[in-house]
């Protein structure tokens, strides 16, 4: 194996190993290897300043933990966003969730029996799902699939009857509705 070989492997595997590590410290798989990969190709530009006695792994872990912190501080806002540019109403989509949940209950109420019992239980009496199966008779994985299934119907119900609008997270932003669903939506 020639050294330029070498170095590829030694490059190569401690990408995988980079990956790993910047992936348990931010929020996806894409960011991770996108940082990875400007590490290797910063310490790549920069091994000529590696002294022959400073040893290679920590050297490259410094360069990781310094990324990862420019990563974060690279997201940080410098300063509040003028008022023309909040969101309007500023409530971040609470009034959304509002009028939605006056939705849910005409819903909750098409579902069959058995799904609309699991779900009053669990999300709208707010009893554990371990309760929840105490009260229904079923064993615990009995009830979270139960329940499980009546929020898909919920939420497949609900997007018939509105447009909705989400964030990044998954969190409620806005909404329009009701449309067309002629199912009892009650969104009205």
């Amino acid at each position: 194996m020639t050294s330029v070989q070498s170095e590829e492997v030694l490059w190569r595997d401690y990408r995988e190993q980079l990956v790993r590590f910047i992936g348990r410290r931010v929020e996806d798989a894409a960011t991770a290897e996108d940082i990875a990969h400007d590490v290797l190709v910063r310490a790549f530009q920069k091994r000529d300043t590696l002294r022959s006695g400073q040893k290679f792994e920590a050297w490259l872990y410094q360069i990781t933990r310094n990324a990862v912190i420019d990563h974060y501080r690279a997201r940080r806002p410098a300063e509040p966003l003028p008022d023309e540019l909040a969101a309007p109403g500023g409530d971040g989509g609470r009034a959304a969730v509002r009028e939605l949940a006056g939705c849910m209950r005409p819903l909750v109420a098409s579902l069959p029996e058995h799904y609309r019992e699991a779900v009053r239980l669990s999300e709208l009496d707010g009893l554990t799902q371990g309760e929840t199966a105490r009260r229904l008779g079923l064993s615990l994985s009995g009830a979270k699939s139960r329940v499980q299934r009546a929020r898909r119907m919920l939420e497949e119900k609900l997007l018939a009857c509105c447009q909705v609008e989400l964030d990044h997270r998954g969190a409620i932003v806005d909404y329009e509705g009701p449309g067309e669903c002629g199912d009892g939506c009650g969104c009205a």
